[in-house]
């Protein structure tokens, strides 16, 4: 009979799940509703819980308090995806509850779990049923019911999880796009991963619980791809700060300051009661010993980016932060009014948004989603009073409402651009001199008359809108579904095409992706242009994996 759980022992159980989640990523991945060769759910989600789980696994002498810490800041940084922002939110909640006490028993089992659904449901504008907050509600439910007749955590657990795999195996039900599929919500299956592994380490199982890279701070930066003579300040420096009294905005304001007064690339991102800051400077004690007037210092890291960039050994920058060239560090502009966040994936795509104006882009799309704390970084860099990002895709709309909700000092406004082409007419539509809502209704507004469609190949055999998918067939995907399938890309383009063009269609824009040639792009223009003769054709080099074209209609 077990009646409670210690700080060492749940540090066990998070460093299980976070391994058993990692070591299911690509089955889960899978489980994506459409065929196409970009699932991501089971990379979403073990990214973000391998974020918390460095911090996690750093921590020598475990509490309620300093795990509830590490693991509430870590995956709230680390969240990629709905899927990771929702779990990063469910462990927000759980930690919540359970920070206040020694150990945890029954009840404030089921506190938490309760406390865990709330906030999950609270940070989702249009909670869905049938998918990961189902789940964790339908577990939540079966906790409290248990409490109600045993306090032994040996017969709650695996009831618990029990009621987990029954509520998961009636996703398909909630959600017909599951059940045409033949899959559970792949959200919810990870997480039923992560609780089984944990209570694999609950029941004393020998688990391998290494956290490759749980040294240094989780904020990394790609250095200067300039020649090393070029490198202004030599030493990258990272650290985080124990706060020992309040971070208050001005406090916060007068610290990056002074880091901007001995170095560049300046990063300060607080969080309850730690700080994590970056710095490139030439003189890394100056910043430690102001560090130090706020609070102790732990998980310190300085580099010579001049002897790594001599030996080449400079690999480590998080690959889905920025751009290799245009997210350099520039010099520090004066402050104005608006700025714009994008994100983007591949080379013709980048060059339209610089050209419209993007201060900042992001890496990132259907192959990877960017994390809140790239969000952060890019705000950060951003130097304006209001910055408008453009997520360009609907698994990355939430990671930037969280990085919203962590921006003290700028007005960030989040546009729901659902496609690459979403965020081309939203920028095109920013108007200078019409205030910030006046702007966000007339760009919304444009948005929602942008038609989107996207040609790729399917991965494996399946039957989905009432359409039989194989394995390698070229389907074209638009904005509710799959449109039409087929051997051929062209074919499949223009039957895709003709279901997204009606009688007040104007405009035409293709965006080759790097699999595509100039010439054959040009060929599929002018097949349209054939057929619908009214309509304006655009033809742009997009760049972009995995998507032969990707195409608008407005």
């Amino acid at each position: 009979m077990v009646t409670n759980i210690d700080g060492k022992t749940l540090q066990k159980m998070f460093l299980a799940g976070a391994k058993n989640l990692e070591a299911k990523k690509e089955w889960i991945n899978e489980l994506n509703v459409f065929p196409v060769p970009d699932g991501d759910t089971g990379t979403n989600m073990t990214l973000t819980i391998m974020s918390a789980a460095k911090e996690v696994g750093a921590i020598e002498k475990p509490t309620m308090e300093n795990l509830s810490k590490a693991i509430s800041s870590g995956s709230l940084r680390g969240a990629r995806g709905n899927s990771g922002v929702i779990m990063s939110q469910l462990f927000r909640g759980f930690t919540k509850e359970i920070k206040q006490f020694d150990t945890i028993d029954a009840v404030i089992f089921a506190n938490a779990c309760d406390r865990a659904v709330e906030t999950a449901y609270k940070a989702v504008m249009k909670p869905k049923e049938g998918t990961i907050l189902t789940v964790a509600k339908g577990m939540a439910e079966k906790a409290r019911e248990m409490v109600m007749n045993t306090d032994d955590l040996e017969v709650i657990f695996p009831e618990v999880l029990k009621e987990g795999d029954y509520v998961l195996g009636k996703t398909p039900d909630m959600l017909p796009v599951l059940k045409q599929a033949g899959v559970v919500d792949s959200g919810g299956q990870g997480l039923m991963q992560v609780l089984k592994g944990a209570y694999d380490a609950f029941l004393g199982k020998e688990l391998d619980l290494s956290i490759e890279g749980t040294t240094g701070s989780a904020v990394s930066f790609k250095a200067d791809a300039s020649d090393s003579a070029d490198i202004k300040f030599g030493y990258c420096t990272e650290f985080i700060i124990m706060l020992e009294n309040e971070f208050t905005d001005d406090k916060e304001y007068e610290f990056k300051d002074y880091l901007q007064g001995i170095g560049d690339c300046v990063v300060v991102v607080s969080d309850d009661d730690i700080v994590k800051v970056h710095v490139h400077t030439n003189d890394p004690g100056l910043a430690i010993q102001k560090a130090l007037t706020y609070g102790a210092l732990s998980k310190m890291k300085i580099d010579n980016m001049r002897e790594e960039h001599n030996e080449k050994l400079i690999k480590d920058a998080e690959k889905a932060t920025k751009t290799d060239i245009e997210n350099e560090v520039k010099e520090e502009q004066p402050r104005k009014d608006t700025g714009f966040i994008a994100v983007s994936i591949g080379e013709g795509l980048d060059e339209i948004f610089k050209g419209l104006g993007v201060d900042y882009l992001i890496t990132g799309g259907q192959t990877m989603n960017p994390s809140t704390e790239d969000m952060l970084n890019a705000i950060e860099h951003v130097n304006a009073d209001n910055i408008y990002i453009l997520p360009n895709n609907k698994n990355i709309i939430l990671a930037a409402e969280q990085a919203k909700s962590l921006t003290k000092d700028k007005n960030i406004i989040v546009l729901p651009t659902k496609t690459i082409p979403q965020g081309i007419t939203a920028i095109i539509n920013f108007v200078p001199n019409k205030s910030v809502e006046e702007n966000v209704s007339a760009m919304t507004e444009e948005i929602g008359r942008v038609k989107t469609g996207q040609v790729t190949y399917a991965v494996r055999d399946t039957s989905i809108d009432g359409k039989e998918i194989h394995e390698n067939d070229i389907m074209g995907i638009g904005d509710s579904g799959i449109l039409s399938v087929g051997a051929d890309i062209d074919m499949t383009t223009l039957d895709m095409v003709s279901q997204m063009i009606d009688e007040d269609s104007e405009i035409l824009s293709i965006y080759y992706g790097n699999e595509v040639s100039e010439d054959k792009a040009d060929e599929l223009a002018s097949k349209i242009e054939e057929l619908y003769p009214d309509i304006d054709i655009e033809v742009n080099m997009g760049g972009q994996p995995i998507y032969y074209y990707v195409i608008s209609v407005e």
